[in-house]
């Protein structure tokens, strides 16, 4: 091809070039496809609370009795109350005759603690004033026979020997010639104590006039007084629930009984004669009228056992908590 005619055609093919460039027209910018809108938030329903929670009740909770469910009771209490219960709890160490006759009598209040079951004649009473009275066990207590580690003469004793230094006898020497010719000085629960009652029952054979009748002794519904009096004299002696026994172990010396020691094996098998059950009194009507007495007792009858051996009590059975739990579902419809 000659050279003017390749010159002219490659200047056609450029100028074709940029007029395509030119002419073409600019892209045009996509946009991402709409995302759809979002359905407006819906609040958060507040969780339901277990109608028995701490948190979900509120209100008093008014108990009474005995001395020796007293600590059981109070330390279910705090932990109820550690747990979110906002109203308050009264416990009155009072004896658990006269915490039954509050309850059954007066009628003014929710439960009643006791260290005994309670008698035909007072839930009778409970029911002239319209309340059925329904047990409920939480726990065992060993009844203790307690010295002062000062003394260094008596280490285990006999129920028959019981008898005697809690009714006729004036000097320790008149029980065993051995013992020292010194005066027993006795501390005893007061007569409205069910401790003093399940003595009786089991020393006594129900009847108290011997023990009743006994001189140098000092009787009080208040355990503490007791210890501390015991405390006080090598030729001292009492009796009051293992709890304030164990409180007080660096100064007091529990006794064998007819040769056993009180332990967790011998109170459970019944070896140990002076083992007895802690029970708590109150009606359908009173838990179907006051929730927040609902909520405590099945909070009680759930985590006792994860408490009273730190009290210085012994577990019930199982089957007992058990018998308790389904008194409390019959009692409240579950």
């Amino acid at each position: 091809m000659n050279r003017k005619l390749y010159l002219g055609l490659s200047a056609l093919v450029i100028a074709g070039v940029l007029l395509a460039a030119c002419g073409a027209p600019a892209p045009v910018a996509t946009q991402a496809p709409a995302q759809p809108t979002s359905a407006p938030a819906q609040p958060t329903a507040a969780p339901t609370l277990d109608p028995y929670s701490p948190l979900a009740v509120s209100g008093d909770i008014i108990t009474a009795g005995s001395s020796t469910v007293f600590p059981l009771s109070e330390r279910m209490a705090e932990r109820f109350s550690d747990e979110g219960f906002s109203g308050g709890i009264t416990i009155d160490s009072i004896g658990s005759g006269a915490g039954i006759e509050r309850f059954c009598v007066a009628g003014d209040t929710d439960v009643a603690n006791s260290s005994r079951r309670i008698r035909e004649s007072e839930i009778a009473s409970c029911q002239s004033i319209g309340r059925d009275p329904i047990e409920f066990r939480v726990g065992t207590d060993a009844l203790s026979i307690v010295v002062s580690q000062a003394n260094d003469f008596i280490t285990d004793v006999s129920t028959e020997e019981l008898a005697l230094i809690f009714g006729e006898a004036t000097n320790w020497s008149d029980v065993r010639p051995e013992w020292p010719n010194e005066p027993i000085q006795r501390f005893v629960p007061g007569t409205d104590s069910g401790t003093f009652d399940y003595f009786v029952e089991h020393v006594y054979a129900t009847d108290p006039t011997v023990t009743l009748a006994a001189g140098n002794t000092q009787r009080s519904e208040d355990d503490n007084v007791l210890v501390q009096g015991i405390q006080g004299s090598q030729y001292a002696i009492g009796y009051f629930g293992y709890a304030y026994y164990a409180e007080n172990a660096s100064t007091l010396r529990i006794l064998s009984l007819d040769g056993v020691e009180a332990n967790d094996v011998t109170v459970e098998d019944g070896s140990y004669g002076l083992a007895r059950p802690l029970f708590l009194y109150t009606t359908a009507d009173v838990l179907a009228a006051k929730p927040q007495v609902a909520a405590f007792l099945h909070f009680y009858l759930t985590y006792v056992n994860e408490e009273i051996v730190d009290v210085g009590y012994f577990p019930a059975s199982d089957a007992a908590l058990q018998a308790a739990r389904e008194a409390f579902d019959a009692a409240t419809g579950n």
